[in-house]
């Protein structure tokens, strides 16, 4: 193998004359390694997957929640491959992606099939990331009302804390890009694990009292879709993925980052969702947090997920800020104009998250549409056209050639195309039922008033009864603690 080096010595060209193949990697000056961004990747998607998936093993019933978990991972690992070599790819032919991109996704989208395709995943991509950050305000709100009413008997209703996180949170997302801050992300990986031992030892302490009076509903459609939603939720860190592949020293190396990754996770969502299915049932929530009846484990878990989802949030709001940003044309260097976008960016969030106080439907909404959009379809396909015109090419630089319809068709190897048109076609029937199931339930039966609304509404949680308690107790009618007196322990339960 003969290598050859450019004039710019960090673009690597390598010719194989016995293979007849041309590979090609470009290097950063600075940037992550690949095994940092593998554990910046488990940092992003972990923290919020962990909570909404036990939930979702519920819904699935367990031997399909298990194949569904497992298979997940297996094709989001391995549509986050043909990410990062779509991305590769671009680099290569186009040499401006090489520096700093705003919108690497919606860039995939054009070069692959036009600009219908590069609006399309914007839309798909802003709607992600909003909808991740509506969720993770509202859980870190949640999770500190909880905290607050547990050690100081303070209530604050988290209503109103949101207005207090969003005020204290905005500077971080000033930053430029994922680089900048790349360590507290790993810092959060690392404290959720820890809080998954937590999760499995409390919920362990719970077996005895809880396992016996678990209840469980008979298997429904829409239940099972609902769950297909979060799961993908919980897989779907793609619309950050080429942000992250941006900022890695060497860009090509991303698949191992993605190996790595989902490795890791499907080792960490495994065992909680199926200890919490056996020990909980129905009376899980949302969120396992309440459900873990030990109130220093509860709260050590709480705090440390809290943790964690503030410094994801950083990486969520940057691609829709930078997003406007691009909309706008404004500069890429720090100002008042980004300032100003970014805190309007919060407000919007913030007014979302108030008008629908409740992250399971947001969750499941943005699970089954674009989340699955951008997870399971359009890697895939952009992969099939970008292969074919790559090919055409020859790999040479700004070759605008795209691949028709009829070329992917004949010149992509038949193993690739099966496996990429079945992949397409899992993610469409699964989330267009999942977006069904979801918006089904928003309207219907987990409909919550917004917050600006909910004070003037008189009786509208008729039937619950409200206590000084901090979980959400087992058995059929959540009153059922590991202490005795429900009224003491128990957040609320049913008469």
């Amino acid at each position: 193998m003969d290598e050859k080096i450019t004039k710019d010595s960090k673009q690597i060209f390598t010719v194989s004359s016995a293979e007849g193949s041309f590979g090609w990697r470009h290097e950063n000056d600075r940037g992550l390694n690949w095994w940092i961004t593998g554990l910046f990747i488990v940092g992003q998607m972990v923290g919020v997957g962990i909570l909404a998936m036990p939930s979702a093993m519920i819904d699935a019933d367990l031997p399909a929640g298990i194949v569904t978990t497992i298979l997940g991972a297996l094709l989001s690992g391995y549509t986050g491959v043909q990410l990062g070599e779509n991305w590769t790819m671009l680099q290569q032919r186009w040499p401006e992606y090489r520096h700093h991109s705003r919108k690497p996704y919606s860039a995939m989208g054009y070069r692959a099939m036009g600009k219908f395709f590069q609006h399309a995943v914007s839309v798909c991509v802003d709607f992600t990331q909003f909808s991740v950050a509506v969720v993770y305000l509202l859980l870190v709100s949640q999770n500190l009302e909880t905290f607050l009413k547990t050690f100081f008997s303070v209530k604050v209703d988290y209503c109103l804390l949101m207005l207090i996180v969003a005020v204290f949170f905005l500077p971080i997302t000033f930053l430029k890009s994922p680089k900048e801050f790349w360590f507290t992300m790993v810092a959060a990986m690392v404290l959720t694990s820890a809080a998954i031992v937590l999760m499995i030892v409390g919920s362990s302490v719970d077996y005895e009292t809880c396992h016996p009076v678990a209840t469980y509903n008979p298997i429904k459609f829409q239940k099972f879709f609902l769950a297909f939603g979060a799961i993908m939720f919980s897989y779907g860190g793609h619309s950050a993925f080429p942000t992250i592949q941006h900022d890695m020293k060497i860009p090509s190396q991303f698949n191992r980052s993605v190996y790595l990754a989902y490795g890791i996770i499907v080792v960490m969502y495994l065992p909680v969702c199926v200890l919490s299915y056996q020990v909980y049932g129905n009376s899980l929530q949302s969120s396992i947090i309440l459900s873990l009846q030990t109130k220093w484990i509860q709260q050590t878990v709480n705090v440390i997920i809290t943790f964690h989802v503030i410094m994801a949030l950083t990486l969520v709001f940057n691609p829709i800020n930078q997003e406007m940003e691009e909309i706008f044309k404004l500069p890429q260097s720090f100002g008042w104009k980004r300032v100003v976008t970014r805190t309007l960016m919060m407000v919007a969030v913030v007014f979302t998250a108030e008008t629908v106080p409740t992250f399971g439907v947001i969750l499941d909404l943005s699970g089954g549409s674009a989340t699955t959009l951008l997870t399971m379809v359009f890697p895939g396909l952009f992969n099939l056209y970008l292969s074919v015109a790559h090919k055409k090419a020859g790999g040479k630089e700004n070759t605008d050639h795209k691949a028709t319809f009829y070329e992917v068709l004949t010149e992509t190897p038949k193993i690739r195309l099966c496996a990429n048109l079945l992949v397409i076609a899992f993610g469409l029937v699964g989330g267009v039922s999942a977006t069904w199931a979801a918006i089904d339930e928003m309207v219907s039966t987990s409909f919550v008033y917004p917050c600006y609304v909910a004070p003037f509404i008189k009786n509208y949680t008729q039937g619950v009864v409200d206590t000084e308690g901090h979980t959400d107790c087992c058995g059929l009618y959540q009153n059922i603690s590991i202490y005795g007196d429900p009224t003491q322990h128990c957040a609320a339960y049913y008469n």
